[in-house]
């Protein structure tokens, strides 16, 4: 009674009043990102239609945009087969925590300036959580699917499933150290890991221009670490049906899908935060600083996702072997020279940021 009691007191309005803030900013956010991950699935379906001389979706409502949503209601009534062998509590946890890491790394994405902030309305700028370790923080929840995954190949108890896992396992980790020595050199030019300051460091020029190299490397990092194409050999059905979610079916496939497509849309937006600047216009010039930070941000999202699925319409997978020789051999060595010649630069001129 007395800890009910101790809960009860913390019940005041100031207090509901910011639980209730901060549960409409989840929705808020929650809500276009799950929508964005459903037209991500037109979006891609189209462009390669139109890569391979094709329709792509086109008889499920106006240009075939009613598609993802006849997908999420088939997955819904499907049959939801869990195998005998398998270890069911885990087989029905993996998914979850494939889907879940996910989004919540949504909670410390800068959207750009509050425009009612100088009212006197809301933060200064539209970010659900601005922590000051915002990187680390979007590093290591990312790094999370990752047991998911494992999760999911060991508790099905199949041979193609399990492979398919340790694959993936493998191959998150390997590009993962190369990325984060990326993100490094990236907060080494801003003075901050913060997401928010990484974006204001890049005022006078976006980090894609001092840090192409880094930005060629870390786009192709982020195909490993999303199992997208040519790096998707944790599900190459040559010679593992499906990889680790061989064994899902409804829902169980459907949360699997939904944290490939909302990983792919976070990763286009953390590679437009460190490298493009985030929500600023290309120029801080009229016409273009009229349009609203958010716009530009989904613009350059856009842009990179483009970029993966056109890797999928144009290049071959690669061998397993090419791509650990690619992560440990080539990038692995790359971004640590990398991040050497950036921290040398800071010492001699200083960061972004001063």
């Amino acid at each position: 009674m007395e800890l009910i009691s101790q809960y009860l007191s913390l019940a005041t309005p100031e207090n509901l009043w910011y639980l209730g803030l901060t549960v409409l900013g989840i929705l808020v956010i929650a809500v276009p990102v799950l929508l964005g991950m459903a037209y991500t699935t037109w979006f891609e379906r189209k462009i390669l239609g139109w890569m391979h001389l094709r329709h792509g979706p086109m008889y499920v409502g106006p240009f075939g945009l009613l598609q993802p949503i006849a997908d999420a209601v088939k997955l819904m009534f499907k049959e939801a087969f869990i195998p005998g062998s398998s270890n069911k509590v885990m087989f029905l946890v993996a998914p979850m925590m494939v889907f879940v890491p996910a989004l919540l790394a949504w909670a410390v994405i800068p959207f750009g300036p509050n425009p009612l902030y100088g009212l006197g309305i809301g933060p200064e700028n539209l970010v659900l959580s601005n922590v000051n370790l915002g990187v680390l923080f979007l590093l290591a929840i990312t790094s999370v699917e990752v047991y998911g995954i494992l999760l999911a190949g060991w508790a099905s108890n199949s041979k193609y499933p399990f492979l398919g896992a340790v694959r993936s396992g493998a191959q998150m980790v390997s590009y993962e150290v190369s990325m984060g020595l990326i993100v490094l050199a990236v907060i080494l030019l801003a003075g901050s890991m913060n997401l928010t300051d990484i974006v204001n460091a890049q005022k006078n020029i976006w980090f894609i221009i001092p840090a192409f190299p880094a930005f060629v490397m870390f786009l192709v990092s982020i195909l490993a670490e999303c199992n997208r194409h040519p790096f998707d050999l944790p599900e190459a059905e040559a010679e593992l049906v499906a990889g680790y979610n061989t064994e899902y079916s409804a829902m169980g496939f459907a949360l699997f899908f939904l944290g490939e497509y909302i990983a792919m849309i976070t990763m286009s937006a953390f590679t437009a935060i460190m490298f493009l600047g985030g929500w600023l216009p290309p120029l801080d010039i009229a016409p273009l600083n009229w349009v609203p930070g958010i716009v530009w941000l989904l613009l350059k999202i856009i842009l990179v996702l483009f970029f993966m699925v056109w890797a999928r319409g144009t290049l071959p997978r690669y061998r397993y072997d090419q791509l650990m020789r690619l992560g440990w051999k080539v990038f692995l060595p790359l971004s640590l020279v990398w991040l050497v010649i950036t921290a040398t630069a800071v010492k001699l001129l200083g960061n972004f940021a001063s």
